[in-house]
């Protein structure tokens, strides 16, 4: 997998380039907004290592930008900010995962590659089913011609579920590419999530519905 790393701070970014090297990755860094903007449209990447305090710009902003020019690479978010409210805009800027400094090697190498088998199978930019029409570049899903606000987690569950085209989703592997963990409060807001989803999406009738397999996993179901 090849890996762009925007990363300002020296020594980290080495370590980075190091341990990536050697987990096999192929990775390319770059310290400036500026620059990984010009790298990240002028080649094709598995996976963006974004680090959000850049020496000219906000990490954020750059994020924004890219899917803003129709670049879909998954992005990792990388800071020392960690509250929930800084994740949330993160997610909400078009970034895909964030983990907080300081962070164990081995767990990035498992987000990046659990990154790069979702990149493998991305969800159809438009979704369209009966009554239901979903816009996944814009976020945008309507109703019988209504737009049906989602929040950032609903939308990051229905574009997996999407992705993998009728197939089951194990819950587990929901609960780590979304939540990054498996626990008691994960599953209970995944609970919650899906109870919104069915309701926001009106059931099988209106042309897109979540199954729960019993002891399986999640699966879509698109009627047209």
């Amino acid at each position: 997998m090849k890996v762009l790393v925007i990363e300002d701070h020296g020594p980290t970014r080495d370590l980075l380039k190091r341990s990536l090297d050697d987990a096999g990755m192929e990775t390319e860094c770059v310290s400036r907004c500026s620059t990984g903007l010009k790298r990240a449209m002028d080649d094709e990447f598995g996976v963006i290592v974004l680090d959000l305090m850049l020496p000219d710009g906000d990490g954020l902003d750059l994020c924004r930008e890219l899917r803003a020019a129709g670049i879909e690479t998954p992005v990792l978010c990388l800071s020392a900010r960690s509250d929930v409210g800084d994740r949330v805009r993160g997610l909400d800027a078009g970034a895909d995962d964030y983990l907080k400094k300081p962070f164990a090697l081995a767990e990035l190498h498992a987000r990046l590659r659990a990154l790069g088998r979702r990149a493998g199978s991305a969800a159809p930019r438009i979704v369209e089913a009966r009554a239901t029409r979903i816009d996944f570049g814009a976020r945008r899903l309507e109703q019988s011609g209504i737009e049906v606000p989602l929040t950032s987690r609903e939308w990051a569950v229905l574009e997996v579920l999407v992705a993998r085209g009728g197939r089951v989703v194990e819950r587990g592997e929901l609960l780590e590419l979304i939540w990054q963990g498996a626990g008691p409060a994960q599953s209970a807001s995944l609970d919650v999530i899906l109870s919104r989803l069915r309701r926001k999406l009106g059931g099988a009738e209106a042309g897109v519905s979540i199954r729960t397999l019993r002891g399986t996993g999640l699966a879509v179901e698109i009627r047209p």
